[in-house]
This record gives C-alpha cells, structure tokens and sequence, in this order.
C-alpha cells in the first residue's frame, strides 16, 4: 500500500543539477524512477554541503521540523548517531526500552568479539586489505552490539593509523581489536594502548625512534590530535615528549616462514596472538626531560600522566565525540561541561558517553538532522533498513567513491566530518550505492511506508514528499527514502 507523506513546514530547497545524465539515467531504470526525480535528489544532497542547511529545526530556517520531544523520535535520533540505523527488530526492542534504559544498554554491554579472521595469521600480514574491510563490515552488520562498532569506527578516526605505512594488515587487524576491546574503558589505558600499538608504531615512526636519534612524529599528534589540541604545547614539549618515549620496539614474532613472491624469496614474521610493542632500555632515553611544566625522569606512563594533567585534556576530547555525536560545531558551553564531566570521573569514557547522550544538547532541536553520516554509517543503514543478505562487499567497494576507505584514512588527522563528506562526486556515488543495494535486494522488500515513518521519522521536505507520493512503485518508493537528504543526515 502507498504512503503518502506530508512536507516539513518549509519548501525545499531550488533544485541543482548534481549529478550526470549518465547516472541519473542508470539509477532511474534500475529503480523505477524518473531521470528528473534523481536530479532532483541528487540537487538536494549537494545542498546538505552548504554552511547552514545541515541544521534543521522549526526555527532555524531549515525544511523540517524536529519531532525530539517525542520518545520515539528520540530513541531513533539516538539509534541513527550510535548504532549505524537498526533493523524493524532493534528498533522495536529500544522503543519498548524508552530512551533513557536504551542509552544504559547501549554504554553498559560489552562489545561482541568479532569472528576470527583466518587471513590475520598470514606471514608478515601480507593479505589484502579488502578482506580486512569486509571482514569488520561483516561484523557491523551482525554484531548484537552495534554501538561498540560505531565507537570502533570513532576511534579509528581519532587514533589514526593506515594500512600503507603499518605495512602488516595484521597490525592493523589487531588495532580494530584494541578500539573495540578499549573503546568504553578510559583514556589513560587507551593512550598507553596507541602508544604501544604496533601499527602506531610504525604509523608515527615510534619503533625507530631511538635515543640518539629520537623522532618527533609521535610526540607530536600524541599531543596535538590524539589528546590536548593545538596551542596546548610547545615545540620543546614534542622535543622533549619524544625523547622520554625513546626506546620501544615492534613486538617479537613467533616465528619466521619464507615466502616466494615472484623471483624473490622473503622471510616473514608470523604471530600466533595479538601482541603489544615491548620496551628495549638500550634504546630508550635514561634521562632528564622538562615535559609540560614538569622536570624529571619520565617514560611513556609519565608522559601519558602529564597529559592528562594538562586542563586542555578533557575538554578537547569531549569535543571531538560531540562533533560527532552532536553537532559539528558544539558550543564552548557544551565541551566545557562534558570536560568536566570527564576529567571528574578520572577520564572514564562510560561517563563521557552517558552526559553526551542525556545532555539538553543531544535531544535539542538544533540537533536534529544536524551531522551527516559517513559513508559507512549511510551505507551500513541502508542494509539494515532493507534486510536481507548482507551486501558487505558492495559496502567495502563502495566506499572509495563517498571519501571514506577503511583502515585507510587520508592522513594522521583522519577523515574530515560532517558537511565535509558531500561533494558533486560522492553525491553521485551515494545515489548509485542505492541504486546497487536495491538491485542486490532481490524479492520483496520491507514496507517502504514503514521506511518513511521509522526511518525518516515521517518528517521530510515537500521535495521528498512529493517524490515518494508520485513514486510508481514500492521499490521506487525506497530510492526514494535511500536517496533522500533526509536519510543522508542524522
């Protein structure tokens, strides 16, 4: 049965040409729609990039009007911003929770171990990466613990290593298992962890920073992007931070296995578990330091201690989790009282979460539809909305295209967020993982009036209203929804 929507209290935005005729023509046959209807979307999504149209309250000037004072529509809000969306099911079971024992449930369960990736005992790691990727999306679809991927996927983001420079895809397979298993612990184990962390190791030139020739790479986005900000430091801070950080190592292997590649034959490390850097005081710095205001002999928890003792600290991480949980721009005010929050209860994360879920600001009007999901959060959704077979390998390949590689950030800063992530390009990709997930979706698909109301909240624009309600069909019905600003944002 056809749904028929009623627009948000503003009209929509003017209509762009966003995407080619090519595209458009392809994703119109392959869903059922008019070649205008995608250039229309494909319009609309290139407006979410623009400075405040993300935004979307009944005040602000944007095209929908937030349903947050309602519980349903809150405990969606929280579902689509800390568990990639939900399936009919895991929908149903928060609503009977209510937000407030949603958001416990959420914080409180321990992450579900991923399955074991047989790949990860290949000598020296030398598998490729798509595995890996397919590997953790196929964990993202199943996994009964959803929030703990979304805080994977955080922390992937903050403490960033890529899968070139580690140069072991096993490295890299062992550093997802650590942001799962640290995730929801505290910051000071989760420092200690990154600083050992093989892949940072190699990341950030830690392993060959010795000594007599002590690297300033780590020392430095130690500080400036993993746990103070910039202007919180000093040039002879990351001097002096790299020199007491001297001294650790790759871990041993377990073994060596040769390996022919070609004409050349190679010996390779094999690890029979996950393994920490070790500590080689030969290397290491035995020294005085003057590290932040302090004079002494220090090591890594020292240096880790004296950034935590730095009033920069906590605020400056409660305000990278509300740009993206939040809003991309949170308020002084706000990062002010998460920090406090935070730095009270000795940097436990379960804290830092649970006052950013129940803050005013979270389930504030201006909130609403004000971030826009990555790639993998829109990808990800998508699935979970349609059922059926997981497409994980149309996700993994899909990615490139909107900007975002798995285990492969464009630089240590990680992936750019929110308006950032839309562009005439990865608005066209974005319309054609619709069109490629719908024609995976073989057979009957949900309701695509339940899409509407549970996963739009039946609050859209007059554009998308007027769409779906012209729409031929229930599959075109879903474009529709997929391909909407709406859906876009959460």
């Amino acid at each position: 049965m056809r749904r028929w929507l009623t627009g948000g209290m503003a009209a929509a935005p003017p209509a762009r040409k966003g995407i080619t005729r090519r595209q458009a023509l392809s994703a119109a046959v392959a869903a059922g729609v008019g070649v205008g209807a995608v250039r229309l979307l494909g319009g609309a999504l290139q407006n979410l990039g623009r400075t405040g149209t993300v935004v979307a309250s009944g005040n602000s000037g944007g095209d929908w009007v937030s349903p947050l004072g309602s519980e349903s529509a809150r405990v969606m809000h929280l579902l689509r911003r800390a568990t990639f969306g939900y399936t009919p099911a895991q929908l149903d079971s928060a609503l009977s929770e209510g937000f407030s024992r949603t958001v416990d449930r959420l914080i409180e369960t321990h992450p579900a171990e991923p399955p074991v990736l047989a790949e990860a005992s290949t000598p020296g790691g030398r598998f490729p990466v798509a595995q890996l990727q397919q590997w953790w999306i196929d964990h993202m679809l199943a996994t009964p613990t959803p929030f703990a991927e979304r805080m994977t996927l955080f922390w992937h983001g903050h403490f960033t290593s890529d899968y070139r420079k580690a140069g072991d895809n096993t490295f890299m397979f062992w550093q997802n298992l650590t942001w799962r298993r640290m995730g929801m612990t505290d910051l000071r184990s989760m420092l200690m962890k990154v600083t050992t962390d093989p892949a940072m190791l190699r990341y950030l030139d830690l392993a060959t920073s010795v000594a007599s020739n002590p690297n300033e790479n780590y020392s430095r986005e130690l500080m400036e992007l993993f746990s103070m900000g910039p202007g919180n430091y000093s040039e002879e801070d990351v001097r002096q931070g790299a020199l007491a950080l001297t001294g650790w190592q790759l871990p041993r292997p377990d073994s060596f296995d040769t390996v022919t590649v070609g004409a050349k034959t190679r010996r390779l490390p094999v690890y029979d578990s996950q393994k920490s850097g070790v500590f080689n005081p030969r290397r290491g710095y035995s020294g005085s330091v003057t590290f932040l205001g302090q004079i002494g002999r220090l090591d890594a928890e020292g240096v880790v201690d004296r950034i935590l003792a730095q009033p920069a600290t906590a605020p400056f991480i409660a305000g990278r989790v509300a740009q993206q949980f939040i809003n991309g721009r949170p308020s002084a005010s706000l990062t002010t009282s998460l920090g406090d929050a935070f730095r009270r209860s000795h940097y436990d994360l379960k804290t830092l979460m649970k006052a950013l879920f129940t803050s005013d600001d979270f389930k504030a009007a201006s909130s609403y539809r004000s971030l826009v999901k990555s790639p993998t959060e829109f990808m990800v959704h998508t699935a979970r909305a349609l059922g059926g077979p997981h497409p994980s390998k149309l996700i993994a390949t899909s990615g490139a295209g909107m900007g975002q590689i798995l285990f492969d950030p464009p630089d240590v800063g990680g992936w750019p967020n929110n308006e950032s992530w839309i562009s005439s390009n990865t608005v066209i990709e974005r319309v054609n993982f619709v069109t490629a997930a719908l024609a995976q979706a073989r057979g009957s698909l949900p309701s695509a009036a339940y899409a509407a109301t549970h996963h739009l909240d039946g609050v859209v624009g007059a554009q998308t209203a007027a769409l779906f309600n012209q729409a031929a069909d229930e599959r075109a019905q879903w474009f529709i929804v997929l391909a909407s600003p709406e859906f876009q944002l959460k």
